[in-house]
């Protein structure tokens, strides 16, 4: 294996480029390890100010009039993610999302309501009620084994 580093003035962000002849066992090793670098918690602001925010202390995430809100027991925090970039992340932390504009953490939920025909209702510990849009209920399912 070859490792070559250009620094360049000009360049604003850090590029990585993975040449190889196929996708063999040491490109995916390589591939996993720069990907774990992914930050263990998130920045959310509040105001002008940015606190940092754990996982498992996020009940849920909702977009919300282009911007992304994350709700813990301390209030609501704007993140600069988009749903989409979260959801594979957040994923390893316990969350599933519900919807298009909506991902919850399962821990955080208290119960689901499956009386509902081509719904569930979920209620959160934190008293919020949210519903599972007819497109996301059978991936609920498969999450909670039914």
């Amino acid at each position: 294996m070859q490792i070559e580093i250009k620094l360049d003035s000009t360049c604003t962000e850090t590029k990585i480029i993975i040449m190889a002849q196929s996708m063999d066992d040491e490109v995916k090793v390589i591939v996993d390890l720069l990907s774990a670098q992914t930050p263990q918690l998130l920045a959310g602001f509040r105001g002008d100010q940015l606190e940092i925010l754990d996982p498992a202390n996020v009940s849920r995430l909702y977009a919300s009039q282009g911007k992304v809100i994350a709700v813990t027991e301390h209030g609501e925090y704007i993140l600069r993610q988009r749903l989409y970039e979260l959801e594979d992340w957040l994923e390893k932390h316990g969350f599933v999302r519900i919807s298009n504009s909506e991902i919850i953490n399962l821990k955080k939920a208290k119960n689901f309501d499956l009386s509902l025909a081509g719904s569930i209702c979920v209620r959160l510990s934190d008293g919020t009620i949210s519903y599972v849009s007819r497109r996301y209920v059978n991936k609920i399912k498969q999450v909670l084994g039914l």
